[in-house]
């Protein structure tokens, strides 16, 4: 990769478990760079920034660089919000005392004390719950938080930024998030597009990724054959850098003479540049769903079935529009299971749920 290449990657990235996050990001690709340029300018003040962007795409690397230009001396820390075990999410982001609760033995500092001085990096932050969400407001508009427990108040020196995947407009639109926290957090925003958008950046990416596995697996040198390379920009990268990651991984291990070719890259659905069918070498739909799964498994995402059932519910019901007897029938089961799912996920509250008994499926 050149010299000029902006690359952005985590501290002791070797030390890192597996997970979705992306591990690296380059600037190359024109939209990319341009995107770098209005980072940089919003870096040095201490407005909010709200980062929007596919998983897989660099946010916290991007939050991470905002802290680092910004000037502030404190810690960076980074949260996700969706890891939140619901009961205890106010206590672990508020801090708390002991006694405050059923098992709170000592008292304990939340996130939001631990980066004072800093950066507080809210990812994923529209799986807050709606009745914590006020109280999130309120800490960002008297700038003080008070442990659960407690009557006394924390002064707080923070700046926040937030990630989310999804659009919050139209989650404040179902009623799923506040729109006065939202405008309080999209001071300043950041759209990271999706990797299949920003195209220049794929094969600089690629080279970092064989460097880093050529160096894990002890190889004297790594190149990336013209094909192989063809294959990497035709294809449309659905996982974004953590799927470039995995494919880099794999092939480098497979590689017999320190050259990766085009058959070493495991691609889901990739169009062909040697002018072949498109449908030549499309895998079925269950291996493209295998595929999918193994690299989430790979990942530390916490109650791996009860995340792919709730995402499951919730992705096919905003792509039926939210309806649910077009949801029932596309998930091939029946509306009392539909609803039934969309209670337990919180999704579907008692007073909607008592007034629509009567409405037949």
């Amino acid at each position: 990769m050149a010299n000029s290449v902006k690359l952005l990657t985590f501290p002791n990235t070797d030390e890192l478990a597996l997970s979705i996050r992306a591990k690296a990001l380059v600037f190359d690709d024109p939209r990319s760079q341009a995107l770098l340029e209005h980072i940089d300018k919003i870096a040095p003040s201490d407005a909010s920034v709200l980062i929007i962007g596919e998983t897989g795409t660099g946010k916290e690397l991007v939050a991470r660089h905002v802290h680092e230009r910004s000037g502030r001396q404190g810690p960076f820390v980074a949260i996700n919000c969706g890891a939140f075990n619901e009961t205890l999410v106010e206590a672990e982001l508020f801090g708390h005392e002991a006694g405050a609760f059923t098992g709170a033995a000592q008292a304990r500092a939340g996130w939001f004390e631990a980066a004072n001085g800093g950066t507080l990096f809210l990812d994923e932050i529209g799986d807050i719950p709606l009745s914590l969400q006020v109280k999130l407001l309120r800490v960002l508009q008297e700038r003080q938080v008070t442990r659960l427990g407690s009557r006394k108040s924390i002064a707080l020196d923070i700046r926040l930024i937030a990630a989310t995947n999804v659009e919050l407009d139209q989650a404040i639109q179902a009623g799923h998030f506040r729109s006065d926290l939202y405008y309080r957090l999209n001071v300043a925003t950041v759209k990271l597009p999706p990797l299949r958008e920003r195209p220049g950046d794929i094969l600089p990416l690629a080279y970092h990724f064989a460097e880093v596995y050529r160096r894990k697996l002890g190889l004297k040198s790594i190149a990336l054959a013209h094909e192989a390379g063809a294959r990497l920009l035709a294809y449309s990268w659905p996982g974004n850098i953590r799927e470039l990651e995995n494919v880099l991984h794999y092939a480098t291990i497979l590689c017999s003479d320190e050259t990766i070719h085009g058959e070493d890259l495991r691609l889901m659905n990739v169009s062909r540049p040697d002018g072949l069918a498109a449908g030549q070498d499309e895998l079925s739909h269950r291996a493209r769903l295998e595929n999918l799964v193994r690299t989430i498994l790979d990942g530390d995402l916490p109650d791996v079935a009860e995340e792919f059932e709730r995402t499951l519910v919730l992705t096919a019901f905003d792509h039926c529009g939210r309806n649910q007897v077009r949801t029932a029938k596309r998930l091939g089961i029946s509306r009392n299971i539909l609803r039934a799912q969309m209670k337990r996920f919180g999704l579907l509250g008692d007073v909607e749920l008592s007034a629509e008994e009567g409405v037949p499926a």
